[in-house]
């Protein structure tokens, strides 16, 4: 069986060949298959919080300091990164050791790859923040110098000539930027005609969870704790028009569905969005740490990008009261992971209330319907939750705090592969 998953895997590598984009949604023919892999690396400690594919390796970025093979026989130090052979499992000698966790990945050109955290340390120097690392070596890319103020990043998305980057920050290089930047992928400077002038009057200070840009680029969503935008109210949700020429512009598309406050003390309860393989919707997922149908928190919700002005969710899928951190989007199906029990659970409060239906830890949820489909791998324990998904060629990558998926051991790393 591990050599059939393995040839497998390589033979959708090899076909494959190109890195996939960090911006575009990845179409997938049917759903993943809820019995792993058996030959991902485990990861000892902490937790997995974002993912890259680069080429055949997959980069791991996260809060961990010790991972070792599937057969768990031989243990690498890996402070909060670590690449692997995205075919065989094979742990690599990529061993940057940022002093601080890891948020964010985005692939690289030339076998790199861009590292977003609240690091002010990585690969032997000082670069806080982001950083462009050579998978050969774990170097940084001397060429590329962005560098946060303060604060992190959340959040990378790589397109072309640009780089993408989200989080607490107010200034990247000394360029005042708040919470949103668009950089030159090579050197990391500041792109001097992208500012969208977020602001938050009401809350401590803008900070920024997730960002998605539609495959053909030409549309920016970034979500999190903001109430402005190019002056204009905006309430969690940001979405920005990238035209081939022309000027970017604030897009005229916002949503109040998030304009009403969860439990006290959440200045945003957003933490992932996607964007469908065709750019057409997104889906967003909520915590929050309230319940009740005619609220957002704790939910999977997805809105339609076609029009102008104000949209409303075309589906809201309630948890009943627990967290959502991540989503993938492959066309087939709308995967979620966080920490809930249920799905299909308007009316439930901490409880399954009457439809609910089991989904500890992750979920599918069916694109057109909004109902959760039958697929259950299970994560048990739950933990805090699943924090990172990745669709590739080979399946969908999870990365969570946790140690069980689908039955067996896969220590806070586990891919779900393509049946």
């Amino acid at each position: 069986m591990r050599r059939r998953l393995i040839a497998a895997a390589a033979t959708a590598l090899a076909a494959f060949a190109v890195a996939i984009p960090a911006s575009a949604a990845l179409n997938q023919p049917t759903q993943v298959s809820t019995n792993p892999a058996d030959f991902t690396p485990n990861v000892l400690d902490g937790e997995v919080r974002a993912f890259a594919l680069v080429g055949d390796t997959v980069v791991v970025g996260g809060d961990f300091s010790t991972v070792t093979d599937a057969q768990r026989k031989v243990r690498y130090s890996r402070k909060n990164l670590f690449a692997y052979r995205a075919a065989t499992g094979e742990i690599l000698p990529f061993a940057p050791q940022p002093d601080a966790p890891v948020f964010a990945l985005a692939t690289g050109p030339n076998n790199t790859v861009y590292a977003g955290g609240a690091f002010q340390k990585i690969a032997g120097g000082s670069q806080r923040g982001l950083a462009q690392l050579s998978l050969a070596d774990g170097s940084r890319v001397p060429a590329f110098t962005a560098a946060i103020n303060w604060g992190d990043d959340r959040a990378l998305i790589a397109q072309g000539q640009w780089l993408y980057a989200a989080g607490s920050f107010s200034a990247v290089n000394g360029t005042q930027r708040v919470g949103l930047a668009r950089l030159n992928a090579t050197t990391g400077a500041v792109d001097p005609a992208f500012d969208m002038k977020l602001a938050a009057p009401h809350l401590t200070r803008v900070k920024l969870e997730d960002l998605a840009l539609t495959p053909d680029g030409h549309r920016l969503a970034a979500i999190g704790a903001v109430e402005q935008a190019a002056g204009q109210w905006r309430a969690q949700v940001v979405m920005i028009d990238i035209p081939a020429t022309g000027a970017v512009r604030l897009a005229d598309w916002y949503t109040d569905a998030y304009a009403h406050e969860c439990r006290a003390g959440f200045e945003t309860y957003l933490r992932g969005i996607d964007f469908d393989p065709t750019g057409t919707y997104a889906t967003i997922v909520a915590t929050g740490r309230k319940w009740g149908q005619d609220l957002m928190c704790d939910t999977a919700a997805r809105f339609d990008l076609r029009g102008s002005g104000l949209h409303k969710p075309l589906w809201v899928n309630h948890t009943g009261g627990d967290s959502l951190y991540s989503v993938a989007d492959t066309g087939a199906a709308i995967y979620v992971g966080g920490h809930q029990r249920w799905m299909d659970n308007p009316q439930g409060r901490e409880t399954a209330g009457p439809g609910a239906v089991s989904r500890p830890g992750i979920a599918a949820i069916n694109p057109q319907t909004g109902k959760a489909t039958a697929w259950n791998p299970q994560r048990n324990p739950r933990g805090v939750g699943a924090r990172a998904l990745l669709a590739t060629p080979q399946g969908l990558l999870v990365g969570s705090d946790t140690e069980k998926i689908g039955g067996e051991y896969h220590a806070r790393l586990a891919l779900l592969p393509l049946s």
